[in-house]
């Protein structure tokens, strides 16, 4: 009974070590392609929401005056 977190251990460690090698991989793609880091919030969805919340800023407080 006393090997049982083992069989429980070695799954989740190598869960997480992959986890931690997917954004180290995916970093080092793009920085080899592109020759920098890729820039935090620069995705499309990323610039998307924040023109969604801009535009709503900007209803929210032209009727807020009203």
């Amino acid at each position: 009974m006393s090997w049982v977190w083992v069989q429980a251990a070695l799954p989740l460690g190598i869960i997480g070590g992959m986890l931690c090698a997917m954004g180290h991989i995916q970093y080092n793609i793009h920085k080899f392609t592109y020759g920098r880091p890729k820039h935090v919030c620069g995705d499309l969805w990323d610039t998307a929401m924040e023109r969604r919340d801009k535009k709503l800023i900007e209803k929210f407080t032209a009727t807020s005056h009203n």
